[in-house]
C-alpha cells in the first residue's frame, strides 16, 4: 500500500482548495455517508448520481428538498447498498462520530467498485503526549455526549490506512482558530483496487 501526507500548506483557503479539487474529480455513482443537511452539494459536480446515508430523519427530509437522488436511512456501520455498486464514498466531518470507524471502513470498501474511491475530510487526535491531545481526551466524553457523538481524540487517519485500501494520500492542515480541539484535519482519497469483504447485500 503506498502511503502519501503532505503537511499543512496554508490553512483554511488550502483545506477548502484541495476539498474542492478532491469533489471535482468524483464521477458516477456518488455516495455520501452521514450527509447531514446537503452541505457538500454545491461542490459536487453536476453529472454525478448522489445517494445520501442519513440516520437523522429530519436531515433526511432536508436532503430531499435540496437535491435531485437517493436518500436512504441508515449507518455507516450497515449500509443498504449491494456490494460494488458505487464509484465514490465521501465522508465529511463522519468519522469522528461514527460507532464503529473500522466497520464503517470495511463497508465504504464493500461498496466501492474497484478503482472507486474514498474521499475524506476528517478533524483528527492531536500528536500523542501534546496538551492539544491531553484537552481532547478530557473533552471527549462531553463531546460524544453532547456533539452529536463526536470525539476529537480519534486517530482516524491510522483507521482509514489499515481499512485495506489500495491506495491512501491525504493533506494534514491546522485550521482557525489553530487551540480548537477539532485541529488537526485531515482531507484525502483512498483507493479500492480488490475485492471487498464479501458482505452480502442488503439492498438492491
Amino acid at each position: 500500500m503506498d502511503r502519501q501526507a503532505t503537511a499543512a500548506p496554508g490553512g483554511r483557503a488550502a483545506y477548502n482548495a484541495v476539498k474542492r479539487c478532491l469533489f471535482a474529480d468524483l464521477r458516477g455513482t456518488v455516495l455520501e455517508i452521514g450527509a447531514g443537511k446537503g452541505a457538500n452539494f454545491g461542490l459536487l459536480p453536476g453529472q454525478v448520481r448522489w445517494v445520501g446515508l442519513e440516520p437523522a430523519r429530519r436531515r433526511r427530509r432536508a436532503l430531499a428538498r435540496g437535491r435531485a437522488g437517493l436518500v436512504l436511512a441508515g449507518v455507516g456501520e450497515q449500509i443498504p447498498l449491494r456490494d460494488h455498486c458505487v464509484d465514490a464514498v465521501i465522508s465529511t466531518i463522519v468519522l469522528c462520530s461514527v460507532r464503529d470507524q473500522d466497520r464503517v471502513l470495511a463497508e465504504v470498501r464493500r461498496v466501492l467498485r474497484p478503482g472507486g474511491a474514498f474521499v475524506f475530510c476528517e478533524h483528527v487526535a492531536a500528536p500523542r503526549g501534546t496538551r492539544a491531545r491531553r484537552w481532547q481526551h478530557a473533552l471527549a466524553t462531553w463531546s460524544r455526549r453532547f456533539d452529536a457523538g463526536c470525539d476529537p481524540s480519534r486517530e482516524t487517519w491510522l483507521a482509514i490506512e489499515r481499512a485495506g485500501f489500495a491506495d491512501v494520500e491525504l493533506t494534514w492542515f491546522t485550521l482557525p482558530p489553530r487551540w480548537s480541539v477539532y485541529n488537526p484535519c485531515i482531507a484525502g482519497r483512498a483507493v479500492a483496487l480488490w475485492q471487498g469483504t464479501g458482505h452480502k447485500p442488503l439492498a438492491n
